[in-house]
C-alpha cells in the first residue's frame, strides 16, 4: 500500500529526533526503567539543563512520557518499540563497523 508523502514527512522529522548522540543516550538509559532529570544527569554526564532541552524534544516528538509525583518528574519510553528501533539501529551499525574492521585488517595484510 502506497504512504501519503506526509507519512514519509513525519517519518523524517522522527528520524531526526535520534540523530543526536545525547538523546540516544536518553533513549537506551530509559530502557531500563523510568528516572527523573537527576538520575538521568548522574547517569548519563549531560547536564541538567542541556538534558532538558532534550528531554523536551523526545517528549514533544511523543518518545518519552512523564508523571509527577510530588516534586519529582518521572521520564520514561512511551512505547517499548523505542527501544527496538534502537537496536536495530544498533545491529546495524555493529555490522558497519566489524565490516570496517574487517576491511582495514585485510588491508594491512596486503
Amino acid at each position: 500500500m502506497k504512504k501519503p508523502k506526509e507519512y514519509y514527512e513525519m517519518h523524517a522529522e522522527l528520524c531526526k529526533t535520534f540523530g543526536h548522540a545525547k538523546r540516544l543516550m536518553v533513549i537506551s538509559t530509559l530502557r531500563e526503567g523510568e528516572r527523573t532529570v537527576t538520575d538521568l544527569a548522574e547517569y548519563t554526564g549531560i547536564d541538567t539543563s542541556n538534558l532538558s532541552q532534550h528531554l523536551h524534544i523526545l517528549r514533544d516528538k511523543g518518545l518519552v512520557a512523564t508523571r509527577r509525583e510530588g516534586t519529582k518528574r518521572y521520564y520514561r519510553l512511551s512505547h517499548p518499540n523505542i527501544g527496538k528501533a534502537l537496536d536495530l539501529m544498533s545491529a546495524f551499525l555493529e555490522q558497519r563497523i566489524s565490516e570496517s574492521q574487517t576491511m582495514f585488517e585485510e588491508g594491512e595484510k596486503i
